[in-house]
């Protein structure tokens, strides 16, 4: 799931008119396509780690329980794009933007596939997250501008689809190249999507030559904190995302350990092909925005959730049952992507004119929730095994529950 980033589920997208392009008329059914698979290739890079963390734990000699900081840098990444890159977006050209983005991804995927030593490593995959997130967050807002107003609900939708579909296939795609070639050959094919997003955006994005925002890159960031002082929905929305978020980290950073040991002994392909068992929430996503239109957001976070930490019963069995294991990422999944849609939605209905910052400060309770589920899942695995990985998530998923009631009864 997890997700964008899920770092790369909401669009940034509310730049002063200014900094956007013209509209260029409706947009061809090829080139809404072409930008939906930038935004995929671009947010896989958040999630190819989670399924070949076994693998780098040997490759490494580092144990189980520490694995887990490959994740955890990864989400690092992703905070500082949110809180210093996607910002730029604002105040520089975006194709230009995305341009030097591109490249440096490919260098830090490079870098990360040559790694050597274990610093080496953490700081391609910050590099990683941080890039990735830039560039899927940018993509989004690029669709956006260049959509006509008639077409822009397709157009970023579209875009959206494809970061869901980027987030889900990058655990399969990466079980499948570490099948064939191991663990650094999946950065290696990232690092080569990268370098022909370059020559497909190259053409696809339109020059930006009209006057910018006149707004300082400092005053930009001030008025993130500003907004996380003043806005309750942000700051409340926001905690129960960092649970919600650390919950769905903590199972999917865990899963590779007993599915790639005895009794299951499975190959990454089949380990990451349960993240295809995902996509059943995206239909959960689209039924929840529609419920928080209609102005049942509180209900829909309050079922969501529970569902989240019920779903922790039959993934307790998924040591031994693949059958229940489907069974709870199910649950996990509708739950999880529910309640991630409704908190954008109840977000970014406080302040119209300050949708990009809104994202970037909502987004950065999902990095700390992740990658502190991250950390937190490998080293409860190496102490207490799979069941003390699902206590851990049930914990923490209650604890959503208990903020969502908590907050409900003061408002």
């Amino acid at each position: 799931m997890a997700s964008s980033c899920r770092s790369g589920t909401v669009a940034s997208n509310a730049s002063a008119p200014a900094a956007r392009p013209a509209a260029v008329g409706t947009l061809s059914t090829a080139r809404v396509a072409s930008l939906a698979v930038c935004c995929a290739a671009s947010v896989a890079n958040v999630y190819y780690a989670q399924p070949l963390l076994d693998s780098i734990a040997r490759d490494f000699g580092v144990s189980q329980a520490a694995v887990g900081g490959v994740i955890t840098a990864t989400q690092l990444g992703c905070a500082l794009a949110l809180l210093f890159v996607v910002p730029l977006g604002d105040l520089l050209n975006r194709k230009r933007l995305i341009a030097v983005q591109l490249l440096l991804l490919t260098a830090a995927c490079i870098g990360v596939a040559a790694s050597s030593t274990r610093i080496a490593l953490l700081a391609g995959m910050v590099a990683v997250g941080l890039l990735g997130t830039a560039m899927t967050q940018g993509l989004i807002a690029c669709s956006a501008a260049l959509a006509g107003a008639g077409e822009r609900g397709r157009v970023v939708g579209a875009a959206q689809g494809g970061v869901v579909v980027g987030l889900l296939a990058a655990r399969s795609l990466a079980g499948v190249v570490t099948d064939i070639a191991g663990w650094r050959a999946v950065y290696l094919v990232s690092g080569a999507l990268a370098i022909a997003m370059l020559a497909v955006l190259s053409r696809l994005l339109p020059d930006e030559n009209g006057p910018r925002e006149r707004i300082g890159y400092a005053a930009l960031l001030r008025s993130m904190v500003s907004l996380l002082r003043d806005e309750r929905v942000l700051r409340v929305r926001g905690a129960i995302a960092l649970l919600m978020f650390a919950a769905f980290s903590i199972f999917w950073s865990a899963l590779v350990l007993p599915l790639s040991a005895p009794p299951h002994a499975m190959s990454h392909t089949q380990i990451g092909a349960f993240g295809l068992v995902g996509a059943l929430g995206a239909a959960a996503a689209a039924r929840a925005g529609r419920l928080a239109d209609r102005g049942r957001g509180e209900a829909t976070t309050g079922a969501a959730l529970a569902l989240l930490a019920c779903s922790w019963l039959p993934l307790a069995f998924g040591d031994s049952s693949i059958a229940w294991l489907v069974v709870g990422i199910v649950l996990l999944d509708v739950g999880g992507q529910a309640v991630h849609v409704v908190n954008q939605s109840m977000i970014l209905g406080t302040r119209p004119d300050a949708h990009a910052r809104l994202v970037g400060c909502y987004m950065l309770f999902y990095s700390a929730g992740s990658g502190l589920g991250a950390i937190a899942s490998t080293m409860m695995y190496a102490r207490a095994g799979w069941t003390g990985v699902c206590v851990l998530g049930a914990v923490v998923s209650v604890a959503a529950l208990g903020v969502w009631a908590a907050t409900l009864r003061r408002a």
